[in-house]
């Protein structure tokens, strides 16, 4: 997955990925971070997500997002009109509570994170393929201050029946990527591929959805 093909998938507006309503798990397990109000919430590949207005009524958020097309979408479609500026390489469209860097996550550096003290990773790791997800987990820990706590969202299904994205990301692995510096803990399981058809349609057949808590 390069960045031509995210380009493509916004601009023909290809985006099964984006959720309407706010995601039912950040909002049953979010408080097991035990962030505090002024704790900034990094969102890596952000996209137009609904769920950061729900985090931006409890924290500053901080996004990174590959397409302008999804950033200028997000501040529209909540009415909200941002300050535009620049910075190192990246654009930045901003509110009081809301701060979106439009450019590639593997470009940021660790000044960008400053105050970040939690993750809401809904649909980054299972974005991306197996050989960027070792780089992915290794610049976040390069990215991301002292102390901090994770909420991931994870999908599991066999990946020779479906090509990604999303990609599916076995427990195993997550383990993998991350317990050299986090400790991990997974808060729920289940199946749920009876309540998505559009997969079904794509030939699964089977779907577990597990969401961890994760802190370093």
């Amino acid at each position: 997955m390069d960045a031509a093909f995210w380009h493509q998938r916004w601009q023909e507006n290809l985006i099964g990925f984006h959720q309407a309503d706010i995601n039912l798990h950040l909002q049953t397990f979010w408080q097991r971070l035990g962030l505090e109000p002024d704790d900034a919430v990094f969102v890596p590949l952000c996209g137009k997500s609904r769920d950061m207005l729900w985090l931006g009524a409890r924290h500053p958020v901080l996004g990174v997002e590959l397409s302008p097309i999804a950033v200028e979408a997000f501040f529209a479609e909540a009415g909200l009109v941002p300050r535009h500026s620049e910075e190192h390489g990246f654009c930045v469209r901003e509110t009081d509570r809301m701060r979106l860097l439009c450019g590639d996550f593997f470009e940021l550096e660790p000044q960008q994170l400053a105050g970040v003290g939690g993750v809401y990773d809904r649909a980054a790791l299972i974005a991306l393929p197996e050989r960027l997800r070792g780089p992915y987990a290794a610049r976040l820990n390069q990215l991301l201050p002292g102390a901090t706590a994770m909420l991931l969202v994870t999908m599991e299904y066999q990946q020779a029946e479906m090509q990604g994205p999303p990609f599916a990301v076995e427990e195993a692995e997550v383990r993998s990527l991350f317990a050299d510096r986090w400790s991990v803990e997974r808060v729920y399981e289940q199946d749920v591929l009876a309540t998505e058809p559009k997969f079904r349609q794509r030939g699964l057949s089977r779907l577990s959805e597990k969401i961890f808590v994760l802190r370093c």
